[in-house]
């Protein structure tokens, strides 16, 4: 695993980051661009994900979604692509002996896609489809529930993959004018990861490179009301189970105290040994699954748990979980516990660095986002800094009561019952 990353800009603005390995026997390609969710319109809201389908239909080139993936599957390779609310990335991960054909796909794919109207028009049932799949599947779609209940009516709190209405209404023209608000390049970072020679260095500048930089539209700052009070929000849904989602506010992702986050949220719901999994799971059966976990943002986040839990004992179980989050806050974590959560995050940093995609994905995310490359030894120096007085100061801020937020699915109605209980 590299512990430098190599990055350059080019004079069109488009920012180029290299991870070599020099026994790799693979490689990875991959464009990210600062262009998600948050930054549509409301009238076009889920675009940047429709866009992110588009993408694989076709280009001059290759004219049909079948051209580009019989391509890739001649390389054997792992052809993908994501959108969050920040971001959005393509790529593809083969063996170095593809690698130039690699670059010239995905180059040609975010460069090049024809954007054909009849495609738009047919994707969107496929869109609608997933939309149905997600509104079926509470664990998938309760984390919009508690967006929307956090973040309210903005970018930040509305679906990534929008509304039917707004996917419905989407035109050739819609995906034109997102394009020209977000896909430029100095909003791009292309990042080459695992068997990395000079020449494919070279062939991003003579693709890429050649782009002009236009002006792009940024994003909806999230002004964070403060402390309103404990919040519950339910999406009614008849079943045997409530998945529960109840946390507090969280931090940026630059923010002093990132690490300490971190580890408050493994700490709570970080593996089979953390405060929820034993409690919650082991302790009392009260859920199969049950987390924590910290999501951030460029100016917001948060920290929060999540659970599915037997309808029948649902007030045992937000009770159980409130009171972690109490305690957490309450005492110092004990230094055997502490070191215990640092060495597992650690563990987990260096397990999900393996190989040159997941490499290559973590020094783009943290470019894309932070306009800098966090190495790996300063995120390992960073975790190993945080006391169990940072913790205990942390927990006390983000779950103090007015400011706990619980969202759930399931067959309920009644949100009063719920905030007693946040309350508590």
């Amino acid at each position: 695993m590299p512990l430098v990353f190599e990055s350059r800009t080019l004079p069109n603005g488009l920012r180029v980051l290299t991870a070599r390995q020099a026994e790799a026997q693979s490689t990875a390609v991959m464009v990210m661009l600062a262009a998600g969710s948050r930054y549509e319109t409301a009238e076009a809201g889920g675009i940047a994900h429709f866009a992110e389908h588009i993408f694989f239909k076709g280009t001059e080139r290759r004219p049909t979604a079948r051209d580009l993936s019989f391509e890739v599957d001649s390389m054997g390779g792992e052809f993908n692509a994501f959108t969050g609310k920040e971001y959005t990335g393509y790529y593809i991960k083969c063996a170095r002996e593809h690698a130039s054909q690699a670059l010239d796909v995905v180059s040609d794919m975010v460069l090049h896609s024809r954007f054909d109207a009849d495609e738009i028009e047919r994707e969107k049932g496929v869109i609608v489809e997933e939309m149905n799949m997600y509104r079926d599947t509470p664990t998938q779609y309760l984390p919009g529930v508690y967006d929307s209940l956090l973040y309210g009516d903005t970018p930040l709190g509305r679906d990534i993959i929008g509304t039917k209405e707004t996917v419905r209404a989407a035109t050739r023209q819609t995906f034109m004018d997102y394009l020209e608000r977000s896909y430029a390049p100095s909003r791009m970072v292309v990042g080459l990861g695992g068997a990395v020679d000079d020449g494919l260095v070279a062939a991003v500048d003579a693709t890429f490179g050649q782009v002009p930089d236009r002006p792009t539209s940024g994003y909806e700052p999230f002004a964070d009301a403060g402390p309103t009070g404990p919040q519950v929000r339910i999406h009614h849904k008849e079943s045997d189970q409530l998945h529960i989602r109840i946390g507090g506010g969280g931090l940026p992702i630059a923010h002093p105290d990132r690490y300490v986050a971190s580890l408050l949220s493994t700490i709570l719901g970080g593996g089979m040994s953390s405060r929820l999994f034993s409690e919650v799971r082991e302790r009392r059966g009260l859920a199969y699954y049950v987390y924590a976990s910290h999501s951030q943002y460029l100016d917001a986040g948060s920290l929060h748990t999540q659970a599915g839990v037997d309808v029948a004992r649902v007030d045992e179980a937000v009770s159980t979980i409130v009171a972690e989050l109490r305690r957490i806050a309450a005492e110092p974590v004990p230094a055997a516990e502490l070191a215990k959560a640092k060495s597992y995050m650690k563990g987990r940093l260096v397990l999900g660095l393996e190989d040159p995609r997941s490499i290559i994905a973590f020094g783009l995310r943290s470019i894309v986002l932070e306009g800098e490359v966090r190495e790996v030894p300063e995120v390992l120096a960073g975790i190993d800094a945080v006391t169990a007085e940072q913790i205990q100061r942390l927990a006390a801020e983000l779950f103090a009561t007015d400011r706990l937020r619980l969202a759930a699915i399931g067959p309920f109605d009644d949100e009063a019952r719920f905030m007693q209980a946040l309350a508590a």
